[in-house]
């Protein structure tokens, strides 16, 4: 059901929406009502396709059908010279760091992470699974949002290797490629982090024929160890110590399981301000696919 307010100040819903998520879901971005010169209103929506549809309203009656108002256009594809590789790092001499959380757990510390990128003004990306934008997707739509890159982190994180058949490993990619785009209306095309780090040349070969390069990362902080692997003064002093250009920092969203905390989180404005200090500026992986 979607709700509008209309130019005499109603209240009108409308219920014969097939195919579109209801107002707040996972489908849509935001969608709107303005008002026009008949006395009317234009409801905007995102649908499935990642397009955006009007259809008009006037004197209680809707229009018969959506009208496309705009559809986005498919994703560059990804140079020839970055596939082949799961790439450590940005090949560049410029003192630039990329920002990068996987998303695969619970939401825990994502409302953190994201204060503090936005308040300081970083940049970053999230890799999120399928199944965490189903479970979460408010949350994955609020990563999209706020300007924020995402790529695609399989749909279930399996060890991609142990998949037997390539018609799976595909799935793993196209399921997870579906949930994000509906989820947070941004295409995660063409970065791909494979869950664990594990790859081989069998599954790298597919994910870049589905359309992705294969980010892996300098420097892991481990925060998602929690208390078993340190502190987080010990988070912010390894991801530090792997300042490169073109560095590639691993961090997650979420909570340990066994201790609940969110280290990452909570290290993340040092690990900002350690690297400025340093002199370094931050970018997205757009900056590696470019």
């Amino acid at each position: 059901m979607v709700f509008v307010r209309g130019t005499n100040n109603g209240l009108y819903a409308n219920s014969n929406a097939t195919g579109w998520q209801p107002l707040g879901g996972a489908l849509i971005d935001a969608p709107a009502a303005s008002a026009n010169s008949t006395g009317g209103v234009d409801v905007v929506v995102r649908g499935t396709d990642r397009a955006l549809w009007t259809r008009a309203f006037r004197s209680g009656t809707w229009s018969a059908s959506y009208q496309r108002a705009w559809a986005p256009s498919a994703p560059t594809p990804p140079p020839a010279s970055r596939l082949g590789t799961d790439w450590t790092r940005i090949p560049t001499s410029s003192k630039v760091i990329a920002l990068t959380f996987d998303a695969g757990g619970n939401d825990r510390g994502l409302a953190s992470i994201r204060r503090t990128l936005q308040l300081k003004n970083v940049p970053a990306t999230f890799f999120l699974t399928g199944a965490w934008t189903r479970s979460f997707p408010t949350r994955a739509n609020e990563v999209a949002v706020a300007g924020f890159r995402v790529g695609n982190h399989t749909d279930t994180h399996p060890h991609l290797p142990a998949l037997t058949t390539d018609a799976a490993v595909r799935a793993q990619i196209n399921t997870a490629e579906e949930a994000i785009l509906r989820g947070t209306g941004a295409d995660p095309r063409p970065l791909f982090r494979f869950p664990f780090g594990d790859v081989n040349s069998r599954v790298l070969g597919i994910v870049n024929d589905e359309g992705y390069v294969a980010v892996r990362w300098t420097v892991d902080s481990l925060g998602w160890q929690g208390t078993s692997g340190g502190t987080v003064q010990q988070v912010v002093d390894r991801v530090l110590a792997g300042a490169q250009p073109g560095a590639i920092v691993l961090m997650h969203v979420g909570s340990n399981p066994d201790d609940g905390t969110t280290f990452d989180a909570a290290a993340l404005p040092q690990i900002i301000d350690g690297f400025r200090a340093r002199g370094y500026t931050f970018v997205t992986l757009n900056a590696l696919v470019r």
